[in-house]
């Protein structure tokens, strides 16, 4: 005769599943509960009464259907056990007072009762055994939240249970180790056999927990300093002026992306790092080729100004000669050249282009004084040319008044053409004043 009937099984089951939906705590007890049943099928002895079978579901679900496990005891119930266990408690009913002196916490009353009636310390035998069976299932239940956790909450909720696993575990009686109570065992179907070594195993379990749940809960610190460095450094870091103050915010974010890494990626908070990494990788790359476009830029701006100022200084106090002309031509073709070098997608590229458009202009002036000198330089040196020649013509011993007054006009008409600002204006301003007096007086004459 087996324990539990296939029947009345499948009906548990059904309700079982049903509660599993509920949350992951649900399908963690389902499973632990099934795993009972399991045993339960393969035991012989006598059926589970309704009562057992409350205590085997008990402790995972308090609210389990009443009405399904008095429809299951009755299914697994072919013949009437009902009369045995009225019989077997009304015989203990007669010893109540016994019953309560032997169960006493005193090793001195219990052991010489468990070895010549051990029957008596049924209470005990069923708080041990309801004791090993909340701590074996409060750890089950907090070994899935923990290593199956998806949040924060599930590791919370499994400390939790491992703290309610721990006082379970001290209620159970060490010094009754070994006496493995073959009838209440035999009567319930017991899940453990009460040795050192099982009561060992339970403790390890639990130090085992708290070790992981230490582990975790350090983890996700970690993971929680490290993820808000990374926020205040990804917000922080544009506002601040290139220099040493930028240059300290890099390094406390890298090191932020360096203790993210660093995660043991077993625990809840590493997996939660792993998805995170990627990304503050990513967006830290960017900041950094975002600043480090932006310095190049500014130092392309900043070279192509130090030739943009050496080429105004240089073109200070005019009037220059041509070649001085030409080395302010140079400078700020130099430095356009450099301003030209700053990239559309540079972040500096808007003053590139503002500078750029003010250097052009200067550019553009220089080579109008420069083409002015050597049109004025080239001017007066054909007026001298032709004033020599004038003066070989007017020493001739008949001198052809007419024309000399002509050539003259050409020569004055030269001369005005000579703009001011140049090297030569002033020494055109003498020859035009002179040219002009001399063809006054060839009037009068």
């Amino acid at each position: 005769m087996v324990r539990l009937y296939d029947q009345s099984f499948e009906i548990l089951k059904r309700e079982l599943q049903k509660n599993a939906k509920k949350d992951l705590v649900g399908e963690v007890g389902a499973g632990i509960i099934l795993r009972r049943l399991e045993k339960m099928r393969l035991q012989s002895g006598e059926p589970l009464s309704l009562d057992e079978l409350q205590n085997l579901v008990a402790d995972q679900f308090p609210d389990f259907n009443q009405s399904v496990l008095k429809q299951a005891a009755k299914a697994n119930h072919p013949i009437g056990i009902g009369s045995k266990i009225l019989l077997g408690t009304a015989v203990l009913g007669g010893f109540v007072g016994i019953v309560a002196v032997a169960n006493l916490p005193y090793p001195m009353i219990r052991f010489p009762v468990s070895k010549t009636v051990p029957i008596l310390l049924i209470p005990s035998y069923i708080s041990m055994d309801y004791n090993y069976r909340q701590a074996v299932s409060l750890v089950e239940q907090s070994d899935q939240l923990i290593n199956q956790a998806t949040a924060i909450t599930d590791i919370e909720l499994g400390v939790e249970k491992v703290g309610k696993a721990q006082k379970h575990l001290d209620k159970l009686p060490v010094w009754f180790l070994g006496y493995y109570p073959q009838a209440y065992c035999s009567f319930m179907g017991c899940i453990w056999r009460f040795t050192f070594d099982e009561y060992e195993g339970a403790r390890k379990n639990i130090g085992r927990m708290e070790s992981k749940i230490f582990q975790e809960q350090n983890a996700y610190q970690e993971y929680t300093k490290a993820e808000q460095l990374i926020k205040e450094s990804q917000n922080n870091f544009p506002k601040l002026p290139p220099g040493n103050e930028q240059q300290q915010m890099i390094t406390l974010w890298q090191k932020a992306i360096d203790q993210l890494d660093k995660i043991p990626s077993e625990t809840l908070a590493g997996k939660l790092a792993e998805k995170e990494l990627e990304t503050a990788q990513r967006d830290f790359k960017q900041q950094l080729g975002f600043v480090a476009g932006a310095i190049k830029g500014n130092t392309l701006i900043d070279a192509g100004m130090q030739f943009g100022i050496q080429a105004a200084k240089a073109a200070q106090n005019p009037p220059h000669t041509a070649k001085e002309w030409e080395k302010v031509i140079k400078l700020w073709q130099e430095a356009i050249r450099r301003l030209e070098e700053v990239p559309t997608d540079n972040p500096s590229y808007l003053d590139a282009q503002k500078k750029l458009a003010e250097y052009q202009s200067n550019l553009g002036s220089s080579e109008s004084r420069l083409q002015a000198e050597k049109d004025a330089v080239e001017s007066v040196k054909q007026a001298k040319a032709a004033i020599a020649q004038w003066q070989t013509s007017a020493r001739s011993k008949d001198p052809d008044i007419a024309s000399l007054i002509g050539q003259l006009t050409d020569i004055i008409s030269m001369l005005e053409q000579v703009p001011a600002g140049t090297t030569v204006s002033a020494q055109a301003q003498n020859l035009l004043r002179s040219a002009a007096h001399t063809r006054d007086k060839l009037y009068i004459n």
